[in-house]
């Protein structure tokens, strides 16, 4: 197989992040990107909306491409392995971003030296500030990996690690936009219980989130460090940080990570 297609197979949240991501940002020609789903009409919505290809069927997309995607619930993931197996050749990519799903138990699915790659991005790799989190299956080569690597950049961070460190990642990168997006949503209450107008306060607290971010990434201190530069003695950054200690803000947040990993493993094939 020639063409360097890509494949889409789960034109969900994730799937559909991952279409754009490279189209809008990546630049990749939309004519080499096929896409298929069981929701034929998301599927056509899709294709539609990038113009890229909307394949009849698993076949006709394993077919044609080089790098296939597989982006459906892990609960999913079985019978789809087993459905395209016949249509997969040595030389193609099969990269899952099925929570739980292990490189190994994908392998068994498909044929002895299949290449298997295993991802974990995030909900941001919409707008090309996501986080994608790589894992590699044994016979999956160096250069292959780069260019699998090349190809998600443009959507965000990419970061290689061993795979057992998948279930973490999932607790806290694959789920951390939901976190984030509540305590904005909370911030954005609080601030509207005290008296200002939603539209205002959405505003500033959505700037907070971001110029806070940005300079943790800019100035590489510990966050506790900029934190201390806020919180005066006996101020309102001290009398909310002692609220928040007192309500278990921290310990909450630590056992929702945990959680989520736990929940990851629960999900874990192979």
């Amino acid at each position: 197989m020639e063409n360097s297609n890509i494949g889409i197979i789960g034109c969900g949240a994730m799937g559909s992040a991952l279409a754009k991501g490279m189209i809008k940002r990546g630049g990749i020609d939309p004519a080499s990107l096929y896409l298929f789903d069981l929701n034929k009409e998301r599927q056509e919505q899709l294709a539609e909306e990038l113009k890229a290809v909307s394949s009849d069927g698993y076949n006709e997309l394993a077919s044609e491409c080089r790098f296939i995607f597989i982006a459906v619930k892990p609960q999913d993931t079985e019978g789809l392995l087993y459905s395209i197996k016949p249509s997969i050749k040595a030389e193609q990519i099969i990269i899952s971003i099925a929570a739980g799903i292990t490189i190994k138990y994908i392998e068994s699915c498909l044929s002895s030296g299949a290449k298997v790659i295993r991802l974990m991005p995030n909900t941001p790799c919409l707008i090309g500030e996501g986080t994608i989190v790589i894992s590699i299956g044994d016979d999956v080569a160096e250069e292959e990996f780069n260019i699998v690597e090349n190809l998600l950049k443009p959507l965000g961070l990419t970061i290689r690690i061993p795979e057992k460190l998948m279930d973490a990642v999932t607790g806290l990168s694959g789920t951390g936009p939901a976190y984030v997006f509540l305590f904005i949503e909370t911030m954005i209450d609080a601030g509207v219980s005290v008296g200002i107008r939603r539209d205002v306060v959405s505003k500033m607290v959505i700037q907070n989130v971001i110029g806070s971010a940005m300079m943790l990434r800019e100035n590489e201190k510990h966050p506790a460090e900029l934190r201390n530069i806020v919180t005066s003695p006996a101020g309102t950054t001290a009398a909310a940080m002692h609220v928040l200690e007192e309500t278990g803000f921290r310990s909450s947040l630590l056992k929702a990570v945990i959680e989520a990993t736990k929940r990851s493993g629960e999900l874990r094939r192979g």
